[in-house]
């Protein structure tokens, strides 16, 4: 099904453009970092942002193809659109040793199991307790923000091996981590209609 993008939209995509040459990046990779700028008007999302191309083709096909989705926080929910989520924080609980959000993404796992497409873009408690489970995830998106734990949070992400969008910065957040799976939500797949526009 076709995404009618509305015309603010697409005036934002081409000041984006004309002020940053994406074209060098391929496909989905281009899809992620223009559609995160979009979201945070910071350019500089460019040079921080870090993923692999393969690993985003792997995850777009299992997103299309139905893999549950998982989100740390309700926000990250708001702003993911076309599809629904799974998010357990309001079902959590914190405990010795263990933050609202980490207990959020146990409950999720438990709902899920492995195969799902992870999005934290608020608690690095959140990515760490999901780098801790065996969780087998189609994609980590991991873009918590912060001063306390956020960079390390991402920097063991990376170094887990698993699939995944990370930044290298203290910045991230909702917007941009909700942003992060739009691009590849509303990038087309082999399925729909060639002419469809992507941004």
């Amino acid at each position: 099904m076709n995404r009618v993008v509305h015309p603010i939209e697409q005036e934002s995509f081409r000041r984006l453009r004309a002020r940053l040459d994406t074209s060098h990046f391929p496909p989905l990779t281009r899809a992620v970092v223009e559609r995160v700028i979009h979201s945070s008007a910071d350019l500089s999302y460019a040079g921080d942002l870090v993923m692999d191309e393969a690993e985003l083709v792997e995850a777009h096909a299992q997103l299309h193809a139905g893999a549950p989705v998982v989100v740390d926080v309700e926000m990250v929910a708001a702003g993911i659109t076309r599809r629904e989520s799974v998010c357990r924080l309001r079902d959590a609980r914190s405990g010795p040793g263990l933050t609202r959000s980490a207990h959020a993404i146990r409950l999720a796992y438990e709902d899920v199991g492995p195969g799902a497409l992870w999005v934290i873009g608020c608690a690095p408690t959140a990515l760490e307790e999901l780098l801790r489970l065996d969780a087998a995830p189609a994609l980590v998106v991991g873009l918590p923000v912060g001063f306390v734990g956020a960079a390390e949070s991402k920097a063991a992400l990376r170094e887990s091996g698993l699939p995944a969008v990370s930044n290298v910065s203290e910045k991230g957040g909702s917007a941009v981590a909700a942003a992060a799976l739009n691009a590849l939500l509303y990038h087309p797949t082999s399925h729909d209609d060639p002419s469809e526009e992507t941004l």
